[in-house]
């Protein structure tokens, strides 16, 4: 099943989990996916952080799509469009493995949010050319980014506020 966010092009994907008395097994990518993938993989990578560490924020202007999947740990993978003020926050899990289709046109970053390190496996349709990066960064922190909406949501009570990576939940 997929989910569409409210930044075109945002998705996830619950991955099907075969649980047997040895453990799991599950498919993690797959061209045939169309309604997720439309484009070739070209390159995979492996990116392991600190509970706490935020990685953000980038973007990719050359048409670079990344799909995540968390295979250790908890992040919070968000997305955010300059000109809308849209962000989407997506939480990926071990205990909910998810394919989470991100448009490299969006700033986008990670958080790792369990107390043990993440481990993310994430797959990009464009090889990273280290002559010539498609990468344009921004600080983590940057306090120009100041989402509209949140997951479509405008009640949100960070909407309005400088995004703050270290906002505690359920304040």
């Amino acid at each position: 099943m997929i989910t569409e966010y409210s930044l075109s092009g945002v998705k996830t994907k619950l991955l099907n989990i075969r649980p047997d008395e040895r453990g799991f097994f599950t498919e993690a990518m797959r061209t045939d996916w169309v309604d997720l993938i439309d484009s070739e993989i070209s390159q995979a990578n492996v990116s392991h952080s600190f509970p706490g560490i935020v990685r953000a924020w980038h973007r990719h202007n050359r048409g670079q799509i990344d799909y995540f999947l968390v295979l250790k740990g908890a992040m919070k993978i968000c997305a955010y469009e300059d000109e809308t003020g849209k962000l989407v926050e997506i939480i990926g899990s071990e205990h909910k493995p998810t394919i989470i289709r991100i448009p490299g046109l969006y700033w986008h970053g990670t958080k790792t949010i369990s107390d043990v390190p993440s481990l993310l496996l994430y797959f990009t349709n464009k090889l990273y050319e280290y002559s010539d990066p498609d990468e344009e960064r921004r600080s983590w922190n940057d306090r120009s980014l100041i989402p509209q909406e949140i997951n479509g949501n405008k009640d949100d009570i960070r909407v309005g506020q400088p995004w703050d990576w270290l906002y505690q939940p359920h304040k």
